[in-house]
């Protein structure tokens, strides 16, 4: 009789224990799959010479879209693409966006190059971590320092180029190389859509990251559009990414590394502020550690 009392005890427990979580995974599922949208924004001053637009669209699919202009002659703006590692054999030592940002005391930052080694299995299981090495796919310059000219041929990556003052090309400088980062593909030309391959990470939405510049070369435009996370953000495809660059006034543009690693952060007196919503692992606002970065220095507003 008392055997039967404490089996029937423990089988109480067990599955008043599976009834709570299960409740706890179905609060976690019901979360992220109606996450309230954030607010609409359009041409926030951020900076001197720094505005930011978030567009938010639901129809045909859910897209919430990160713009940000920097016009590269304000007063006062300077650019720091990430330094060289210490670690031997790697470019550089993996950190997201927001350490980045803190540890250079920038204003604006997003992700920039794809990187190797990389791996993602789980929100436990990964690489890097914070600190790891690891090495940039393109050529990557930190003021006057070139810091790697990537693991593959130059003809499969796209760079941007920023001089000391400031001057930002898709072309290569006839003499020193001061800020570069790059990308795997072109997404404008001249103000027209790069035709692109049937790969299916190209054709499928995903977080993405580009950049882009006017057709007059004096406003750069960073664009981070989220994904991976339903009913809040599909993602884009590279067509629709260069049609968004198109519609915000970008004639050249190439795209930088997406997925998990798609970034961009703001300082606020110190303290790196996410203006979109990282998926690392599938978790949002849970950031990447990755090789390297733009970042922005720029006055406060008056």
């Amino acid at each position: 009789m008392r055997l039967t009392f404490i089996l029937k005890r423990t089988l109480m427990g067990i599955t008043l224990a599976l009834i709570i979580i299960a409740g706890i995974i179905g609060g976690l599922l019901f979360w992220y799959t109606h996450r309230p949208l954030p607010p609409a924004i359009t041409d926030q001053t951020l900076f001197e010479g720094i505005t930011y637009t978030r567009i938010i669209r639901t129809e045909p699919v859910h897209q919430i879209i990160h713009i940000a202009k920097i016009d590269l002659k304000a007063e006062g703006l300077s650019f720091l693409v990430t330094p060289s590692g210490k670690l031997d054999n790697f470019d550089f030592e993996a950190r997201t966006t927001s350490q980045f940002l803190e540890e250079f005391d920038l204003q604006l930052a997003i992700n920039a190059d794809f990187f190797d080694p990389w791996k993602d299995y789980s929100p436990f299981v990964y690489y890097p971590h914070e600190g790891n090495g690891t090495n940039a796919r393109g050529l990557s310059a930190s003021r006057g320092d070139i810091t790697t000219i990537g693991y593959i041929p130059p003809q499969y990556y796209e760079t941007l180029y920023i001089s000391k003052d400031n001057r930002a090309s898709f072309r290569a400088p006839q003499g020193e190389i001061y800020n570069a980062v790059s990308g795997n593909v072109s997404l404008l030309r001249n103000g027209e859509i790069t035709s692109f391959e049937e790969d299916s990470y190209l054709q499928k939405r995903h977080p993405r990251t580009a950049i882009g510049l006017t057709e007059d070369e004096n406003t750069l435009i960073l664009i981070v559009v989220d994904g991976r996370q339903p009913n809040y953000s599909d993602g884009a495809t590279l067509p629709e990414l260069a049609q968004i660059l198109l519609d915000s006034g970008a004639y050249n543009a190439i795209n930088l590394d997406g997925g998990g690693s798609s970034t961009i952060v703001m300082d606020d007196n110190g303290t790196p502020i996410q203006l979109n919503s990282p998926i690392q692992s599938r978790i949002p606002s849970r950031e990447r550690p990755i090789a390297n970065h733009l970042g922005v220095y720029a006055k406060p507003l008056p």
